[in-house]
C-alpha cells in the first residue's frame, strides 16, 4: 500500500499519478470550493455521514450546487475498497465550482452559467507526524487570528464556519509555529477567546467536563469533537459549548486538538509551558476512538 487512490463521482478509478485537474479550475485559481478529510481505518471511512453532512453545509454556504450525497457515498465506498483494509489512509472529498472557462464570456450581457463542478475522492497515506502526535501529544503556540468573535454573524460572506479550500492562512500559521519550535497552533480572537486550530477543534477537559468553543463565534463544527461528545455524554461526562478564554487553557486538566485524521492529540506544551497528562487521558482517547467508529446518520449532525 502507499499508492494514492483517485475516484471520480461517475465511479471511475483514475490514475492518481496522471494530471486530471484543469488549469483553469476555480478551486485552483481562487480557492472557490470545499473539502472534507476522513480517516480510513480497517477498510471503513470513519464518521462518513457526519462528514457528508458538513460537506453539504459548506457547499450551501458557498452557494455551490447541491452535492448528490448518494454519488459521494458510492465514490467513497469504491475508493476505500481500492485502498484496502491493511493500512490507515487519508480520504479527501474535493468539491470545487468547476472551470472558469465554462462561464459565459465577459461582456456578453448574459447571466453567467454555472460551470460543472469538479468533484472527486482521493485517498493518500497517513502523514508520519500523525503517529507521533497521537502517542506523545503536540507542542502548541497560541496565535492571534486577528478577528472578533462577532465577525461570523456580522459578515457571513467570510465563510468562517465552512470548510473551504482557502487554507493559505492556516498553512502559514503552521509554518510560523514550526519555525518557533512548535508543532501546532491554537488561534484566538481579538477578545482573547479561543477559536480553533488550523486543522483541528480545541477541547478542554476539567473534572468530568468537556468544553469546546461554540460554532456561532466562527469556528468550524468539528466532526471528531462531535463524535467524542456523543460517547462522553453516555458515559456521564458533561459536554458544553461555551466560550473559552486563553487564560482558561492554563486552568484546566488537559487540552486536546481533535481532528479527523490525527484524532486526539493532547497538548503537552503551550507557549513554552509544559502540561502534564491527566489520569483520564487514555479514557478521552478511547472515547474518541469509539466515537469515530459509530456509524451516525445525516440527521445526527
Amino acid at each position: 500500500m502507499g499508492e494514492r487512490v483517485l475516484v471520480t463521482l461517475d465511479g471511475v478509478v483514475a490514475d492518481a499519478n496522471t494530471p486530471s485537474l484543469y488549469a483553469d479550475d476555480i478551486g485552483a485559481l481562487r480557492g472557490d470550493g470545499v473539502f472534507e478529510t476522513i480517516l480510513v481505518r480497517g477498510g471503513t471511512a470513519t464518521a462518513l455521514e457526519f462528514h457528508l453532512a458538513r460537506l453539504r453545509r459548506s457547499a450551501q454556504a458557498l452557494e455551490l450546487p447541491e452535492p448528490g450525497l448518494a454519488k459521494w457515498r458510492s465514490a467513497v465506498e469504491l475508493a476505500v475498497k481500492e485502498w484496502g483494509a491493511e493500512e490507515e489512509g487519508v480520504l479527501r472529498l474535493i468539491y470545487t465550482r468547476g472551470r472558469d472557462s465554462e462561464f459565459d464570456a465577459p461582456g456578453s450581457g448574459l447571466v453567467p452559467d454555472e460551470p460543472t463542478p469538479t468533484a472527486y475522492v482521493l485517498v493518500s497515506p497517513v502523514p508520519a507526524r500523525v503517529a507521533q502526535a497521537r502517542a506523545e501529544g503536540v507542542k502548541v503556540m497560541s496565535l492571534a487570528r486577528g478577528i472578533s468573535v462577532d465577525l461570523a454573524q456580522a459578515a457571513p460572506w467570510q465563510l468562517l464556519g465552512a470548510k473551504t479550500l482557502s487554507y493559505a492562512t492556516n498553512m502559514a500559521a503552521l509554518r510560523f509555529a514550526r519555525r518557533m519550535g512548535a508543532d501546532d497552533v491554537i488561534f484566538h480572537s481579538t477578545e482573547h477567546r479561543v477559536l480553533e486550530g488550523p486543522r483541528s477543534t480545541v477541547v478542554i477537559a476539567r473534572d468530568k467536563q468537556l468544553i469546546t468553543p461554540p460554532a456561532k463565534i466562527g469556528v468550524l463544527p468539528g466532526v471528531t469533537q462531535r463524535a467524542l461528545f456523543t460517547v462522553a455524554e453516555k458515559k456521564g461526562w458533561e459536554c458544553k459549548y461555551q466560550s473559552i478564554f486563553t487564560a482558561d487553557l492554563f486552568d484546566c486538566d488537559s487540552i486536546w486538538l481533535l481532528s479527523s485524521v490525527t484524532l486526539a492529540a493532547r497538548v503537552n506544551q503551550l507557549d513554552g509551558v509544559r502540561l502534564s497528562a491527566p489520569d483520564n487521558a487514555q479514557e478521552i482517547i478511547d472515547m474518541v476512538d469509539a466515537g469515530i467508529d459509530r456509524p451516525g446518520t445525516i440527521g445526527d449532525w
